[in-house]
């Protein structure tokens, strides 16, 4: 696994890692990452929202825009941003891809995540 550089955005960020990624998934986002024609730089954006029929949804979009508070690692060169109240509930978590027979994408796996949903997007 590699090693995140740590750049907090905010003096008061937690040292904490709120998400991890696998050797897979920094590949598949710097890919994903790279096929965006833009200026910007981009980081992948991991938050958590309300919703969903266990409470909570996971939410993954690119983002060049940063708040104050939020928590920003960068992974190989992949950058990856969390907002502070999202990296309370994501904090331990880890971020991978798979591409199977069942179909490709990113699946989070969340210690504190006390119930899961069929469909792996929504916990509680």
């Amino acid at each position: 696994m590699s090693n995140a550089t740590t750049t907090n955005v905010s003096l008061t960020a937690k040292n904490a890692d709120p998400i991890t990624l696998t050797e897979v998934a920094i590949v598949k986002v710097g890919e994903l990452i790279a096929a965006e024609s833009t200026d910007e730089v981009l980081a992948l954006r991991v938050s958590v929202k309300p919703g969903g029929c266990s409470g909570f949804n996971y939410d993954m979009f690119f983002d060049s825009e940063f708040a104050d508070d939020d928590i920003l690692r960068d992974y190989d060169g992949v950058k990856v941003v969390v907002d502070a109240a999202s990296a309370e509930l994501l904090t331990g978590s880890t971020l991978d891809f798979s591409d199977s027979l069942q179909g490709a994408g990113f699946h989070i796996t969340n210690p504190n995540a006390t119930r899961t949903c069929g469909c792996g997007n929504s916990f509680s």
